[in-house]
């Protein structure tokens, strides 16, 4: 039996995969006229702020706050026109002209760490490895607000990303990229060995191709550095997609790359890994794009009957566990797994381990079995970013 210390220590990393871990924005006051249309228009357009920026606020008659959808502006004026209800716009749409056009960037450390708040001290959000194309909306004390591929809104330190404008995005995609394919490692300054360092890198970093030896890439960093690598620890971009295929085999291989890996809240990288950290993971080594948190990977893919056992799992399949709705109270998913065949799963708990639902296994894990809310399969034609098909890190096809 599990003292209660432990498992007060286990519950506390586990329900950081639930937790909101985006910007905080405010609450509407219900005694405003105003504040029926904003909530609705809130509901429409920004019903998880984890990927939608839509912070108003009534003053009197004066809309304050800031969206990063204009529709969304634009249909709340249009309802309080429409009720016949005064009003005054200050409602700012991002990006920030402040920024003066530099509304991109590109990630240039091998990890950046992404935060609620513009503060070091800050819950770590999300990750962004190398490569990373953002949107970026202001700025505030040497702190960005970003939003990630996957739509996750976070601030990140001006140290870790480069600004672009426009024109400069374009030329930094036209550029042939590599992916970097070993778990850790670095770029040094010569071809050399005993060179220094310019950057450490993961599995998954995306740096720009300028040369290539018989052994060493050439490589330039979004910001202008360039690095030697080593052809055996990369490939080329367009390559390494072309390979992809998230088959019940590659899944499972994927994730046992990762054993072992620590535990980290808001991590997504092989510098460690919260729950949803980790099967986003999984799935971006094998070319799909998940969504950020575990409340948000369960409302895709297809459903799958467990209500008899897991007999119907195949490997890859993602296990959400948590409460489920009762009294009133909503279901909360607070945890995610992937299935590996065997009665087996695979999850960041403390770190990357596999865990049984089998009463007789070693490994079976009662307590996992016990908040097990469902089960999910993403199939091939999901509708989730595709990087075989994207052009996420690299222009478009020609047409």
């Amino acid at each position: 039996m599990m003292k209660n210390s432990p498992l007060l220590l286990l519950l506390s990393f586990l329900m950081a995969c639930a937790t909101t871990k985006t910007p905080q924005q405010k609450t509407v006051s219900a005694a405003s006229p105003l504040a029926p249309h904003i909530e609705a228009v809130r509901q429409q357009f920004a019903p998880d702020k984890r990927t939608v920026l839509f912070q108003v606020s009534p003053n009197g008659q004066v809309l304050r706050g800031e969206t990063n959808v204009p529709a969304a502006k634009a249909a709340l004026l249009s309802r309080l026109t429409s009720a016949g209800i005064p009003f005054q716009d200050s409602i700012q749409v991002l990006p920030d002209a402040k920024l003066q056009g530099k509304n991109r960037a590109v990630v240039t450390l091998s990890v950046a760490n992404l935060r609620s708040e513009p503060k070091h001290p800050a819950e770590l959000a999300t990750q962004a490895t190398m490569g990373t194309p953002l949107n970026v909306y202001k700025y505030k004390d040497g702190w960005y607000l970003v939003q990630t591929p996957d739509k996750y809104l976070a601030w990140v330190d001006a140290a870790g990303i480069k600004l672009m404008n426009e024109a400069d995005f374009a030329t930094w995609q036209q550029k042939e990229k590599l992916l970097y394919t070993q778990l850790y490692g670095f770029a040094q300054t010569s071809p050399q060995g005993q060179s220094a360092t310019v950057s450490d890198l993961v599995y998954g970093d995306v740096l720009a191709l300028k040369t290539k030896t018989k052994d060493q890439y050439e490589v330039e960093f979004p910001d202008g550095r360039t690095g030697f690598v080593p052809v055996a620890d990369a490939v080329l971009y367009k390559e390494w997609t072309a390979t992809r295929q998230p088959s019940e085999e590659n899944l499972v291989a994927s994730a046992k790359r990762l054993m072992g890996l620590p535990y980290l809240w808001g991590g997504t990288s092989l510098k460690g890994v919260d729950c949803s950290g980790f099967t986003k993971t999984v799935y971006f080594m094998n070319g799909l794009i998940l969504p950020r948190d575990a409340s948000q990977q369960v409302h895709v893919g297809e459903l799958l009957d467990t209500q008899q056992g897991f007999q119907n799992l195949r490997p890859g399949d993602l296990l959400f566990f948590g409460s489920p709705a009762k009294e009133g109270k909503s279901e909360r998913v607070v945890h995610v797994g992937m299935w590996i065949g065997n009665n087996e799963f695979i999850h960041s708990a403390g770190r990357v381990r596999i865990s049984s639902m089998d009463p007789k296994a070693a490994n079976f894990d009662a307590y996992e079995l016990n908040r097990f809310l469902r089960a999910k399969r993403i199939p091939p034609q999901a509708t989730l970013q595709d990087l075989r098909t994207s052009a996420l890190y690299e222009a478009p096809a020609m047409k």
